[in-house]
C-alpha cells in the first residue's frame, strides 16, 4: 500500500508551529488556558451538525482541529509527544478494538457490550461508571450511565419502555417546565436523582 499523502494536515502542522513561536498570544497558551476553547469549538462543531450546513461544518471540524495540533504542539515542545503519537495511539486503539475488522474475527451480536468489555479490560476498569468525564452535561451524564448500566449488565431495574425522540423532547421540557412552576432546579434534582442511581450502580456491581 503506498503512503497517504495530506498536505492539508502537514500544512497545519507547520503552521501551527510557526505562530507558537512567532505569536505572543499563541506561544502563552497552555493546555488549561486551552479548555475553554476546545469546550465552545466542540458545541459549535455540534450546532453545526444540527444545523445540516456542510460549509459551517468544515469550518469548525477545522477549528476542533485547530485544538487537537494545539495541544499537541505544547506537548510537543516540552518533548512529551506530538501529532504524530496522537494520531498513531487512537489508530492502534480502534484496530484493537474492532478485532473483527482487521482480523478474520467475528462480528459480535452486541457491538456496545463488545466494546464496553473491551475498554474496560484495556484500562483495568472494575466499575461500570470508571472513565465517565465529569464535566459531561447533566443529561449527557445520565445517558452515558444508564448506557453503561445496561452494556455492562448492572443489576439495576430501569425503564425501558418504547419512546420516540419527539416524545421525549416534549416530556423533557415538559418536566423542566412543571419544575420551574413549582420552584424546583431541574438540573440539580437530575443531578441529585443521578447520584443515587450511580451509588445504587457501584453497590450492585
Amino acid at each position: 500500500m503506498s503512503e497517504a499523502r495530506h498536505p492539508g494536515l502537514d500544512r497545519l502542522a507547520e503552521v501551527m508551529h510557526a505562530i507558537r513561536s512567532g505569536c505572543p498570544w499563541d506561544a502563552g497558551q497552555t493546555h488549561a488556558s486551552l479548555v475553554t476553547y476546545l469546550v465552545e469549538e466542540t458545541a459549535e462543531v455540534v450546532e453545526a451538525i444540527e444545523a445540516g450546513d456542510d460549509v459551517d461544518l468544515r469550518e469548525e471540524l477545522g477549528d476542533l482541529l485547530l485544538q487537537v495540533f494545539f495541544h499537541a504542539e505544547i506537548a510537543a515542545e516540552e518533548g512529551r509527544f506530538d501529532i504524530d503519537d496522537v494520531a498513531g495511539q487512537i489508530a492502534d486503539k480502534l484496530e484493537r478494538r474492532h478485532p473483527y475488522v482487521f482480523s478474520d474475527a467475528d462480528v459480535p451480536d452486541d457491538l456496545n457490550a463488545f466494546w464496553e468489555r473491551r475498554k474496560k479490560a484495556e484500562k483495568g476498569r472494575r466499575s461500570a461508571l470508571d472513565g465517565i468525564p465529569g464535566p459531561l452535561a447533566t443529561l449527557a451524564r445520565a445517558s452515558k450511565v444508564v448506557s453503561r448500566a445496561r452494556t455492562h449488565g448492572v443489576g439495576v431495574p430501569l425503564p425501558d419502555e418504547p419512546i420516540d425522540a419527539d416524545a421525549v423532547g416534549r416530556g423533557v421540557l415538559a418536566l423542566v417546565a412543571r419544575a420551574q412552576a413549582s420552584g424546583v432546579d431541574a438540573d440539580q434534582a437530575t443531578r441529585a436523582a443521578l447520584r443515587a442511581l450511580e451509588e445504587g450502580l457501584r453497590a450492585s456491581e
